[in-house]
């Protein structure tokens, strides 16, 4: 089977077996895998002689089932999370809690994007924001725009920012959410929206050292309220922001409890739900659920598709174009 890599810094495609079912697993053949620019490029960036595999978000057909895995059947639409288990091959052998059922009339291009909604859940839950709170979202990527979707699907007022007016533009679509261009528009539109006591929480979807961001970000929130780090951002603020307001700085990590732990992933054993409910593959069983109720649309965030023996592409794509690609799928 094909499966895209990296190494020095390069992308190409590499054969390797096809993998073999295991207890607690199912064997899936991918119809289409969501790039993750912020973590890919990254991991890119980094690669020496070793290859690395990409892609940690995709969706295909179930085709070969363990037996203990008993809420997915063979031939059924499923999407899966979680590297090393997921990435960008044409099967993928993925634990039981990493896997989700997908109904038949939901696009499995959408439900490709299954992880990066998981992360988009997760932050909102780390924000501890409820019915009729504002939350301010700083960055419009796919992470971002789902994470303003959903906030808005839960009845938050949203306020959202980011410097590509494609990226604005594709959010504009959902009425009743405030876009805006600039620090100044953030600020009066927070004003407006709850009447000058600040925004409950403030969630950074960017990615980078952005010091002075995250300083003026403490200023946009409520006394007592909190920042939520969601993408790979560079945690440097000045102390006195966050002691004018006792501010909650609090960091996003991937898609819920459960992520990195062996024995949930790998071993299949699960949280008790009374002392964990929202383990990373319950949010993402909930970001299918959404998509299926038509209470989130992801469609109009996948600006780029390509088959992947042109995956290479996308990467170029993002480097030199940002501001002209959103959501990138590979085809298989």
């Amino acid at each position: 089977m094909k499966s895209v890599v990296t190494y020095e810094q390069q992308v190409t495609i590499v054969e390797s077996e096809r993998p073999l079912i295991k207890p607690n697993h199912v064997l899936m053949k991918t119809s289409y895998s969501m790039v993750s620019p912020g973590t890919e490029l990254s991991i890119i960036h980094r690669s020496g002689g070793a290859q690395s595999k990409l892609g940690y978000s995709a969706a295909g057909i179930a085709v070969e089932v363990a037996d203990e895995v008993t809420d997915i059947r063979v031939g059924q639409q499923v999407a899966c999370y979680g590297a090393p288990y997921v990435n960008h091959s044409e099967y993928l052998l993925v634990p039981k809690h990493l896997i989700a059922p997908v109904p038949d009339h939901v696009s499995l291009k959408e439900a490709s994007a299954a992880g990066l909604g998981a992360i988009a859940i997760h932050g909102l839950r780390q924000s501890g924001l409820v019915f009729g709170e504002c939350a301010v979202v700083i960055g419009l990527g796919v992470i971002g725009q789902l994470v303003a979707r959903i906030a808005h699907a839960a009845a938050i007022k949203v306020i959202a920012i980011d410097l590509y007016e494609e990226r604005r533009r594709r959010l504009q679509e959902v009425a009743g959410i405030t876009v805006c261009a600039s620090f100044e528009e953030v600020e009066a539109a927070i004003g407006s929206v709850t009447g000058h006591i600040g925004a409950d929480a403030v969630l950074h979807c960017a990615s980078g050292a952005q010091k002075e961001l995250l300083d003026r970000s403490f200023d946009w929130i409520r006394d007592r309220g909190k920042i939520v780090i969601v993408g790979d951002m560079v945690m440097e603020f000045s102390r006195g922001q966050m002691f004018k307001k006792e501010a909650d700085v609090v960091i996003s990590r991937a898609g819920g409890p459960g992520r990195y732990d062996p024995e949930y992933e790998r071993e299949g054993r699960d949280y008790p739900i009374g002392f964990v409910r929202w383990t990373e593959g319950r949010n993402m069983k909930e970001y299918i659920r959404l998509l299926a109720e038509g209470r989130i649309s992801a469609g109009s965030l996948i600006t780029t598709q390509v088959p992947l023996i042109h995956a290479a592409d996308i990467y170029r794509d993002y480097t030199s174009r940002p501001d002209q690609i959103l959501g990138a799928v590979i085809l298989y």
